[in-house]
């Protein structure tokens, strides 16, 4: 059997520490007002990000941490009927008011951009945010929609045969980012 996919690890875990470290500087040195702003991490490796960049702008603000939730934006997709299997779903979880807070909107990877409008939809059913702002780990180009992010880890622009998958220990047992790429075989 031939292995169809090369993979290759482009973060390990402190990379990726220092990486969520640079983005939560950024959005420190434009919000440090931690009584004004959240972080909304979109289910599921989103929203350990979130966490991690919540954590940080804690240690930067002397032991005040944001407001901190989880988006699900599974039934706002647009794909959601041309879908072959059944999506899974998981909860939202946002225990709080978002109407005239700041908002650090957080993914893994921002690609074509249709995320993160289902996100923005699911977010504007739940109040009037001042401002939202997008935080990803990677932007790998490719966009579909015009939607660009405001805090970026690091760029990587993709083919149409590669792809990148965040691992997170709460999800995967470990904390580093791949790439994959299809790999012409000879059967």
């Amino acid at each position: 059997m031939n292995n169809k996919f090369g993979i290759s690890c482009i973060m390990d875990e402190n990379t990726v520490n220092e990486t969520v470290n640079k983005i939560s500087k950024q959005i420190y040195e434009d919000f440090s007002d931690m009584n004004k702003l959240c972080v909304i991490g979109i289910r599921r490796r989103g929203a350990d990000i979130a966490k991690k960049i919540t954590e940080s702008l804690a240690e930067q603000s002397g032991g005040k941490a944001p407001l901190l939730g989880e988006l699900d934006i599974t039934l706002y997709r647009d794909d959601l009927a041309t879908l072959k299997e059944l999506p899974i779903f998981f909860s939202t979880n946002i225990p709080f008011d978002i109407h005239n807070m700041n908002i650090i909107l957080v993914d893994d990877i921002l690609y074509t951009g249709r995320s993160i409008r289902a996100a923005l939809d699911a977010l504007f059913l739940m109040g009037r945010p001042s401002v939202i702002k997008l935080a990803v780990l990677i932007d790998r180009g490719n966009r579909e929609l015009p939607i660009h992010a405001d805090y970026i880890g690091q760029v990587l622009d993709t083919t149409i045969t590669e792809w990148l998958k965040v691992k997170t220990r709460r999800f995967d047992g470990e904390t580093a980012v791949y790439l994959y790429e299809k790999k012409r075989t000879k059967d």
